[in-house]
């Protein structure tokens, strides 16, 4: 005989909605926005005290026959901006800073070998690190100071050559050519820890599973530096590239340490200097210092618009 008893169907009933959450009192939403703008306040004034306010006064000296001095001044219009584009010999410093320029290539290329070299698993990898970063440490006054006995007559870099049979017959800071060739070695050896840390950094943010598949489909260190290194740190090597070119359009420390300017070595920075500290021309040299500034911005905008900061992607 059938069982014709049918099982009550258990009741199944809807889950009551959760109460929609209060809303914030709007003292709490303006606290909350206002919270990231209190951290800021600080390095904003920073940058606004000592960095745009400065810039902004430079700006105004540059309309005025200042002397850095007389507790008088007197606008003039665009007058300083007039010489200083109808007097060739202020421009033609320019010149010097076409040998930074070149040895920054030499700067950024060592870099970067040094970097890839050392980011694989090499012996006393870590102390070839420190002696390449040494010195972007030490102040760049010292630096000068140490490398002018360097070059000097009779100085360490002729003694080693000696030690070598070599007698060099010309001081190494007497001509323009000389000089200005010394005087950029030594900036490379200061900045070449910069830009090495700064590749350094980039390439090992590079995912290792990407080293390990070129090395299974049997890639070799050039291959994985084509493919893998270069166009991972596209941006940092954008960054360098910008870095140097101003660096190079403004070098001051090195040469005006060791030469002051002399035998051809003089550079558009030092000469604003001596246009405002020694001729007593604040104004003038406010001028060339705005003129530099906008050098420098024109130039990074072309470097920019020409190698745009696109996203990596490398998987």
């Amino acid at each position: 005989m059938t069982d014709t008893t049918e099982k009550a169907a258990p009741v199944i009933r809807a889950a009551a909605p959760a109460p929609a959450p209060a809303p914030a009192p709007r003292t709490a939403r303006l606290w909350r926005g206002a919270t990231p703008w209190l951290f800021l306040l600080a390095p904003l004034a920073l940058l606004i005290v000592f960095t745009y306010a400065p810039i902004a006064n430079m700006v105004a000296y540059s309309f005025t026959d200042w002397d850095g001095v007389s507790p008088e001044l007197h606008y003039t219009g665009p007058e300083n901006y007039a010489e200083l584009f109808t007097r060739s010999d202020l421009f033609e410093v320019f010149w010097v800073s076409g040998y930074y320029l070149a040895a920054s290539v030499v700067q950024i290329v060592a870099a970067l070998y040094f970097a890839t070299i050392l980011s694989f698993n090499v012996r006393f990898r870590n102390f070839f690190k420190g002696v390449l970063f040494f010195p972007y440490l030490i102040n760049g006054v010292a630096i000068g100071f140490v490398f002018l006995y360097f070059f000097q007559d009779g100085g360490t870099l002729d003694s080693v050559l000696s030690l070598f049979g070599v007698q060099p017959d010309r001081a190494w800071l007497g001509t323009p050519t000389s000089a200005n060739t010394s005087l950029a070695a030594v900036s490379v050896w200061r900045y070449l820890g910069l830009n090495f840390v700064l590749f350094l950094g980039a390439i090992q943010s590079i995912p290792g599973e990407l080293y390990e598949a070129a090395e299974l489909d049997g890639a070799n260190r050039w291959h994985q530096f084509r493919h893998i290194i270069a166009p991972g740190i596209k941006p940092v090597l954008s960054l360098t590239v910008i870095l140097s070119i101003s660096g190079s359009l403004s070098v001051f420390e090195i040469p005006y340490i060791m030469t002051g300017g002399a035998t051809g070595t003089e550079t558009f920075v030092i000469q604003t200097v001596k246009l405002a500290f020694q001729f007593n021309k604040t104004g003038l040299a406010s001028a060339a210092a705005v003129v530099l500034l906008l050098i420098v911005l024109a130039v990074t905008w072309v470097q920019r618009r020409l190698v745009p900061d696109d996203k990596v992607d490398l998987v």
